[in-house]
């Protein structure tokens, strides 16, 4: 008896890039939400890493100092706001260095609209639950 042939290989076709199918609902439209995301894409926004990186080096320009951290980046329709950790006072040992967090604004493009420090803190403190 001759043993049996493998099939031959299934042709699949290739999905389209991105991911189309996730922008879309079950009836096949477009979520107003993922059209609203590809609108802001086309109008040239930033995304999430450049923003981060534009909020950070902006900062670190007008304090003269180099943030240490992003710790959140977040949309809003007039384009990103971001939390950026800056070493305000260098000290021994580093976790009783002065540490601000500082409330970034960035317009659709990634410019810096305004600043703000929210809060100053020792880098060995940690956020006890409320």
């Amino acid at each position: 008896m001759a043993a049996a042939e493998p099939p031959p290989p299934r042709r699949v076709r290739p999905r389209p890039a991105g991911n189309a199918e996730s922008a879309k609902g079950a009836e096949g439209r477009e979520r107003p939400s993922a059209r609203k995301a590809s609108a802001k894409r086309r109008a040239g926004v930033p995304d999430a890493a450049a923003a981060m990186r534009s909020a950070a080096g902006q900062l670190a320009q007008l304090l003269g100092r180099p943030p240490d951290s992003v710790s959140s980046l977040k949309p809003t329709d007039e384009g990103w706001e971001a939390q950026v950790e800056v070493v305000e006072l260098d000290r021994i040992p580093d976790t009783t260095s002065v540490m601000a967090s500082y409330k970034v604004a960035l317009d659709p493009q990634g410019a810096l609209v305004s600043y703000e420090r929210t809060r100053r803190y020792s880098r060995g403190m940690i956020d006890r639950p409320t």
